[in-house]
């Protein structure tokens, strides 16, 4: 569905936006494909590698409407990754944090609307299921705004849903590269918050096939959740390095002991998938959507009224030896 298309992505020179674009050429012939972010080095980094005839760069904000606005011409399709991720930076920086989350979504809706983009997904995370930090919570708001879009979309054929997931394996300002430091450095201790912590698993690969195939599953206004394994920060440590001794320091400020990806408040809207899970929206639409199947063809159930998949629920734990070999994967 991507051959001859126009794709853009906000936020594209980080870890996903250049593995996406990477998969993207590899499996498909896009006619063009548009990079939108504000850091002038990493846009021009990123073109000694990505400098195919297709690729476009477009410097500029999600907070600036127009320019947006503009980049977006001619798109078929926006994938929007731009965000401050980082808990606490958000903390102490909340406005910077929420015009960028929240301020930043509504400008991608109203530019995907103003040039009639055919479908936008915009990539969540676990932290916005019962938030209880300024992050997960300008996450939440954003990913309300792209559910609600559908509905303010009238005449418009664009489509919107997200896609949630949990944390990227060895991603940029996760544990897996702050562990490894601390280990070349020669520290004596590795730092756990609590032994008891648990966390979703995903390599980037599979996060880029799961938002790849959503493309092709979305009908607009669903939560798309892959059904991935969890790991224990305890299992992680000894993976890493099974002789070196702990620490305990306690929760940080807006941390979980166990992440959630499907509230048990949104049970009744919840459909369960062979490999996924898919939130349906609390709002009625215009148009009528039966999510109970996609146009792939896949059918869904709904779960039991109180079911909450959280990564200290799951039934899919990693075990050491499994995550070894995934602790060496560069993102």
């Amino acid at each position: 569905m991507f051959n001859n298309k126009s794709i853009l992505i906000t936020g594209g020179t980080g870890s996903f936006g250049k593995n996406f674009i990477a998969t993207l050429f590899k499996k498909y012939k896009p006619k063009r494909v548009a990079v939108y972010s504000r850091d002038e080095l990493k846009q021009f980094e990123m073109q000694q590698t990505f400098n195919a005839p297709e690729m476009r760069y477009f410097i500029g904000d999600v907070r600036d409407a127009e320019r947006l606005k503009m980049a977006m011409r001619n798109v078929d399709y926006v994938i929007h990754a731009a965000a401050l991720k980082q808990v606490p930076a958000a903390e102490y920086n909340p406005m910077e944090c929420i015009k960028t989350n929240i301020h930043g979504a509504e400008n991608v809706i109203q530019a995907a609307l103003a040039n009639d983009v055919e479908k936008v997904i915009a990539l969540s995370t676990d932290k916005a299921a019962n938030p209880i930090n300024l992050y997960g919570a300008t996450k939440l708001a954003s990913d309300k705004l792209f559910v609600a879009a559908n509905n303010i979309a009238g005449g418009h054929k664009t489509r919107f849903a997200v896609v949630r997931y949990g944390n990227v394996v060895g991603s940029r300002g996760s544990v897996v590269p702050f562990f490894k430091k601390l280990i070349a450095d020669g520290a004596n201790e590795l730092p756990i918050t609590d032994p008891r912590m648990t966390r979703f698993w995903i390599t980037l690969e599979d996060g880029i096939e799961f938002v790849l195939k959503d493309f092709q599953r979305m009908q607009g206004g669903e939560i798309f959740v892959p059904k991935i394994p969890s790991m224990r920060i305890t299992d992680l440590a000894e993976s890493l390095t099974p002789d070196m001794p702990t620490k305990i320091i306690g929760i940080r400020p807006g941390e979980k002991l166990h992440e959630i990806m499907c509230p048990a408040d949104d049970s009744h809207l919840t459909l369960e998938f062979d490999d996924h899970y898919v939130i349906r929206p609390s709002i009625i639409f215009s148009y009528k959507v039966n999510y109970e199947i996609n146009p792939l063809g896949e059918t869904g159930v709904p779960v039991e009224q109180g079911f909450e998949y959280n990564s200290g629920n799951n039934p899919h734990f990693l075990t050491v030896e499994e995550l070894k070999p995934l602790n060496h994967q560069e993102v």
